[in-house]
């Protein structure tokens, strides 16, 4: 175990221009996997008994100009495409994309505004301050469990002045159009791809811009989404009419919630394993035009499951009805996959700010906070925002490749791992991450005293405490 993890990290070391950075990287990667709580980088220091004068060197391996985010991120993406079993649908791989917002009090803290929770939970307010970031994972599966692996998490919104600076202009796009694009990234290193969305993510521009990608390039990738029930289509077959005027882009619409109750003879009632159990669905399945001034052919896939009506959509027009109502159903697991970078790995425990960023105003209209950022004209100002959201955005992929390695150790090795967290029956044979960052935690320091070779037991031991190196080997 110790040593595939030895191997995966060193993979990264390309990525760094500095040995002393690829180092840290190392020791946080290796610190994240095993931190008993989530009170920031001091966990770190605690866990791995490094000494606390390191603190600061930590602090400034985020802002470093040693590492790039799209270079370990596309390096990311090729160690799990190596090492992870990736779960296909015909010849595409399956990604899933959504978005997460997270509470932040920081007042000078970068990107952080006001937000609304559209969650039915009544433990989470209406309106939040904090971030509010864009993520993507690919499906892997073992015998008897499916992850969703963490790819990569960015910021998109509250930081598109910022990178005005920069003239980055793949981040002044929309927070739907981030995701395309961040989805087609992965696609790119990947594989050909479909990208899970929630219905939210069913619109024109995210139509137009996956057709911009995809003409432009080798790569496929299709989306598979959920549309409202008050969604409205049109026929593709219509006679063009005859004489002067524009030519007809569109037939008669169609308001698809009817079809369930005006066509129920055309259902089709079928088997369909949906959540690990074969259920029974019907479906109906039909082409038809989307999209205002779009006209886009979509697949739209009508369902009955459990007296619930959804109304599927697909971008491939050969896909079947079955496969996608089972892709949908996977959706959720990055939903899980949120839940553990929160609750187990702490991912969004950041709290990096910045002294030259304007003090955060709760009641500030969106014009008066766009005019603060713009008035900021000082060039080593600006630098300082652009490198702290640097460093947010690069604690979160770290914590993303911390939490896909304890993945990958779980699909790989879970049949040797004798871990008890269950109260009566154990729930699953491939070990959770929680499971897996539990028993690798209790192993480390054996692991690394029988192997004292590896390149991490010798980056580990070189940030110890001096009069603590030979405590820390005899521990085990």
């Amino acid at each position: 175990m110790i040593k595939l993890i030895d191997k995966i990290l060193n993979e990264f070391k390309s990525c760094f221009t500095r040995n002393a950075t690829f180092k840290w990287f190392v020791t946080i990667i290796i610190g994240l996997m095993i931190r008993t709580d989530k009170l920031g980088l001091t966990s770190v220091i605690r866990d791995l008994s490094l000494n606390p004068k390191v603190y600061e060197s930590m602090i400034h391996f985020f802002r470093s100009s040693a590492w790039n985010y799209e270079t370990i991120a596309n390096k990311w993406f090729e160690i799990v495409n190596k090492y992870a079993p990736i779960y296909k649908e015909g010849d595409y791989i399956v990604l899933v994309g959504d978005g997460v917002k997270e509470s932040k009090e920081a007042k000078k803290m970068p990107g952080v505004k006001k937000l609304h929770q559209e969650s039915e939970n009544s433990s989470k307010a209406e309106f939040i301050f904090g971030h509010m970031f864009g993520g993507i994972g690919v499906l892997a599966n073992s015998t008897s469990k499916l992850f969703c692996i963490p790819l990569m998490i960015t910021l998109h919104d509250g930081v598109k002045n910022m990178f005005r600076w920069c003239k980055d202009e793949s981040r002044q796009s929309s927070h739907i159009v981030q995701i395309i694009e961040n989805g087609f990234s992965v696609s790119k290193v990947m594989g050909n791809s479909i990208l899970l969305l929630d219905r939210y993510f069913l619109s024109v521009s995210a139509l137009e811009k996956l057709n911009e990608l995809t003409k432009n390039s080798n790569t496929i990738m299709h989306i598979v989404t959920k549309a409202k029930t008050s969604c409205v289509a049109y026929s593709p077959d219509f006679e063009q009419k005859v004489g002067r005027g524009r030519p007809r882009k569109k037939g008669d619409s169609i308001k698809l919630d009817t079809i369930f109750s005006n066509d129920e003879y055309k259902f089709t009632k079928t088997k369909v394993e949906l959540y690990g159990t074969l259920e029974d669905v019907e479906y109906h399945c039909v082409d038809l035009l989307w999209g205002q001034k779009l006209y886009q052919k979509l697949r739209f896939v009508l369902v009955k499951y459990n007296g619930k009506r959804s109304i599927l959509v697909s971008t491939d027009l050969n896909l079947s009805p079955e496969s996608i109502i089972k892709l949908y159903a996977h959706r959720f697991k990055i939903e899980c996959t949120f839940r553990e970078l929160k609750q187990v790995l702490g991912a969004f425990s950041y709290q990096f700010w910045c002294k030259s960023m304007p003090k955060l105003k709760r009641y500030a209209k969106k014009s008066e906070v766009n005019r603060q950022v713009e008035e900021i004209k000082c060039e080593k100002q600006r630098k300082r925002i652009l490198n702290t959201i640097k460093a947010i955005e690069g604690y979160v992929l770290f914590s993303c490749i911390a939490l896909g390695i304890l993945q990958i150790l779980s699909m790989k090795f879970s049949d040797s791992v004798t871990v008890v967290r269950y109260l009566r029956t154990k729930s699953n044979e491939t070990l959770s991450e929680a499971s897996m960052k539990v028993h690798f935690r209790h192993i480390i320091l054996l692991s690394l005293c029988k192997n004292k070779g590896l390149s991490i037991t010798e980056i580990i031991s070189e940030k110890q405490l001096e009069a603590e190196k030979m405590d820390f080997f005899q521990a085990s």
